[in-house]
């Protein structure tokens, strides 16, 4: 769709981005964002967002922020996603979004290692790529995440022990295990509590993940349930995928168990197991400013500006970024937001 260009508008989702290297480094096959300059008026260019599952009510958050992102500047932006998080159907629409020409794709990877030959060959179209949630992934640009994986995995144990009296045993559910994000999660959370939380267990010998929800509520109730049934002595239960704790807490309240829930969500879906005291707490980020900041990200490289250390990005939480260098250059920062029964009312997404 083509936005008008109107006033900048004040963004206050807390977000952040932490990097620790320069940003004149290169990605994948010799990439350099410098060679990426478009020499189009930024008013031709098309900035398209693909996201895993385009229904859902995160990325309909996200849609939020490209849409903003899209009104403040006159760049055109979209946002397409598959109707399903399925991985071959997310292949198909960055393909088509290829065919059509844009200019930058900012993508949100059901399977990074499944996207790889169709970002690849967006680049070597001479397509800005930029994604999100994909420390992994090889062909881009640059990949944007709020925070750390292991400070976020941190304190969704910290949150899980303070329930459980930080004793018993505990289940982790992912979306899928090919989920980077989710995985860092998951494991980061197992790493703190074998550090701080002797007392605690995870559940299959330690296996990380229990399960996973596929990115379906129905599929997180009913493996929930299955968890909940072989483990009657569990004492606690996260979800790190936005679907997987409305299916943990619906399966734990239809039980009639005392299983403590804490993951990450939108709190308008969570509110009523909030409000019931099943979940106690949400940790997550903003999705509207996940989706505005890739398409920052991306409409500064077709600008040709060189994204540096502690340069600011425009909104809360991304005002003095660095830049971390792994399998791709990382923009990441400290933009979690903790969500409980106290603040939820605060919050309307």
């Amino acid at each position: 769709m083509k936005a008008k260009k109107v006033a900048a508008v004040a963004l206050t989702a807390a977000m952040t981005v932490s990097m620790a290297a320069s940003v004149n480094v290169f990605a994948a096959d010799g990439y350099d964002p410098a060679d990426f300059k478009s020499d189009k008026d930024s008013s031709e260019w098309t900035i398209a967002v693909v996201t895993k599952d385009n229904t859902a009510n995160w990325f309909k958050r996200m849609e939020v922020g490209v849409n903003e992102f899209g009104e403040e500047t006159g760049i055109n932006v979209i946002q397409k996603g598959p109707a399903n998080a399925d991985a071959a159907s997310q292949v198909q629409v960055i393909d088509d979004m290829i065919n059509q020409g844009v200019d930058a794709l900012c993508v949100v990877p059901i399977d990074p290692g499944a996207i790889e030959a169709s970002l690849k060959n967006a680049m070597d179209k001479g397509i800005v790529v930029v994604t999100h949630e994909a420390s992994n992934q090889v062909n881009t640009l640059y990949d944007t995440e709020a925070f750390t994986a292991e400070d976020f995995g941190a304190a969704l144990m910290d949150a899980l022990a303070s329930d459980m009296g930080e004793e018993g045993k505990y289940a982790e559910m992912v979306a899928y295990t090919t989920s980077t994000t989710h995985m860092e999660y998951a494991n980061a959370e197992k790493k703190r509590q074998e550090e701080a939380y002797p007392n605690m267990e995870l559940i299959n010998d330690g296996a990380v993940p229990t399960c996973e929800s596929e990115e379906s509520i129905d599929t997180a109730y009913e493996r929930a349930k299955e968890v909940l049934k072989a483990n009657p002595d569990l004492k606690g239960f996260t979800g790190v995928a936005s679907t997987d704790c409305p299916g943990i807490a619906k399966a734990v309240e239809e039980l009639g168990l005392d299983v403590k829930v804490v993951g990450v969500g939108t709190p308008n879906e969570f509110k009523p197991y909030v409000e019931s005291g099943t979940i106690s707490t949400i940790k997550l980020w903003d999705p509207k400013d996940s989706g505005y900041i890739m398409c920052k990200v991306a409409s500064m490289i077709l600008g040709g500006e060189t994204i540096e250390e502690g340069a600011d990005l425009g909104l809360d939480g991304y005002n003095s970024i660095t830049i971390s260098e792994g399998d791709n250059k990382c923009i990441i920062g400290q933009a979690d937001l903790t969500i409980t029964k106290d603040n939820i009312d605060d919050y309307d997404f």
